[in-house]
């Protein structure tokens, strides 16, 4: 492979958005989780929801702040590396992107400060009003970034003005069906990583006994909105696929791994593509069954990847292991959140007792779970829609900026993964002096950032 400004610009991207998707799709379910616990607070009126409030607004601080902070860097990017991008989709793309950042600023930062620094100085009202709103401005704010990216994996609404992409139907583009399968996809997603983040916080803190009020509530509640949401999810992540089918034939081909057309079509398990022989070394698959879950029939026949022009084709390995690390990991959820919710109700109605040991380990190592598919689904929709970043109207090579260099390209690049290498790890450390610390001690609502963090951890 090639080091050329192209595949460095794409790797810089590809490894700027890992990082930054992790906090927005912790943020968008914690801030709705912050909001819960503050209602729950007002309504009842017991002190255990106001520490796991303020508990839970520490690690908010700090991952929102990272949100920001890697962020701005994709937003360089879009200037530095993919100015050919901008350039011509810049009236389609410039309008949404920048109501994403009027949310982020208007509603999102005013009531976080709100959040941060007005206990003491707003009225319980306005406060609980202030948390609604950051949690509903984290909402708008991905609508506006899934409306940006759905476009440009289905462009629909536009017109092209010489080599300019313009607007033609505004209407169009915010009612896409497949916007509106995405974006409720990525919510569902990113509620069910912060679903697990605190059920496995709430299983480590029983484990340890420490914390054993707020750690059954975290428990109980992460558990019990998992195993709501998941069904969902599977659902909603079905109808996804129905639009990859539709609109993306050579991506859907690539995940199925299917070379050849099929009838009926097999649903591979596992395989090994051979690109360059067209066909896979090896494959572990069901007979019939890939017909059924395409078209909910026995007999269908699915197309293979060679029905596609070979300029037009995905790399195979990642879609392919992507969507099954996807789905895998939301069967594993699924798993752990309904034994969950079982065993937790048994043990209550057994005189209080906490659910097995082994049941509680394996909950607090699924913390990462909701992570790994989040990460997995976008490198799956991403490289599985290549060589196009606009799909079928623009490719990713037309799309790099004319006269970046090679140099510059790699520069940059190992600046940014020196730059995340230090920032990362110092997040991940001062979420994890929080979690140490637990419930109950040094809130932040209403006093200085950071105070709480500088002290040494305290034993609960």
């Amino acid at each position: 492979m090639e080091l050329d400004p192209l595949i460095l610009s794409r790797i810089q991207f590809a490894f700027t958005m890992t990082f930054h998707i992790i906090f927005p799709s912790f943020t968008i379910g914690l801030a709705a989780w912050l909001a819960t616990l503050e209602g729950l607070s007002l309504a009842t009126r017991r002190p255990i929801y106001r520490e796991l409030f303020d508990f839970w607004l520490r690690i908010f601080v700090i991952a929102f702040v990272m949100g920001v902070v890697s962020g701005i860097v994709m937003a360089f990017q879009f200037g530095t590396n993919w100015s050919a991008l901008s350039a011509r989709t810049g009236p389609i793309q410039g309008p949404l992107l920048a109501y994403e950042s009027l949310t982020a600023f208007l509603l999102e930062a005013t009531f976080f400060g709100v959040m941060v620094f007005g206990r003491q100085r707003v009225s319980p009202g306005v406060y609980f009003f202030s948390c609604l709103m950051v949690a509903i401005g984290t909402t708008v704010s991905s609508f506006w970034i899934l409306a940006n990216n759905t476009w440009m994996q289905v462009p629909v609404g536009y017109a092209m003005e010489g080599s300019q992409f313009v607007p033609t139907d505004w209407g169009a583009i915010f009612s896409s069906d497949v916007l509106w399968v995405r974006f409720p996809h990525m919510i569902l997603a990113a509620y069910l990583t912060t679903a697990f983040c605190v059920a496995a916080t709430g299983a480590w803190y029983t484990l340890r006994q420490r914390h054993t009020e707020g750690a059954r509530i975290m428990l109980r509640m992460g558990l019990g909105l998992a195993a709501l949401l998941i069904p969902l999810q599977l659902v909603v992540g079905h109808l996804n696929g129905e639009y990859v089918e539709t609109h993306q034939p050579s991506k859907f081909t690539a995940i199925e791994g299917r070379w050849q057309t099929e009838q009926p079509a097999r649903l591979l398990l596992l395989a090994w593509p051979d690109e360059p022989a067209e066909r896979n070394a090896f494959e572990i698959g069901v007979p019939v069954m890939g017909s059924f879950f395409d078209s909910l029939t026995f007999d269908s026949r699915e197309p293979g990847i060679v029905t596609v022009p070979v300029n037009e084709r995905p790399p195979f390995l990642v879609p392919f292991y992507g969507f099954r690390i996807m789905v895998g990991m939301g069967l594993v959820m699924l798993f752990v959140a309904w034994s969950g919710v079982w065993l937790t109700r048994r043990a209550r109605m057994d005189g209080g007792r906490t659910p097995p040991r082994w049941f509680l380990w394996i909950t607090a190592i699924s913390f990462p779970s909701g992570f790994i598919a989040i990460v997995a689904g976008w490198f799956t929709a991403e490289i599985g829609r290549q060589p196009w970043v606009v799909f079928g109207a623009l490719r990713t090579a037309d799309a790099v900026t004319p006269s970046l260099s090679t140099g510059a390209a790699l520069t940059s690049l190992i600046i940014y993964v020196g730059l995340y290498s230090l920032i990362f790890p110092a997040g991940t450390y001062y979420i994890g002096r929080v979690l140490r610390t637990g419930p109950g001690a040094n809130p932040i609502a209403g006093g200085p950032i950071g105070s709480d963090l500088i002290g040494e951890p305290t034993r609960g």
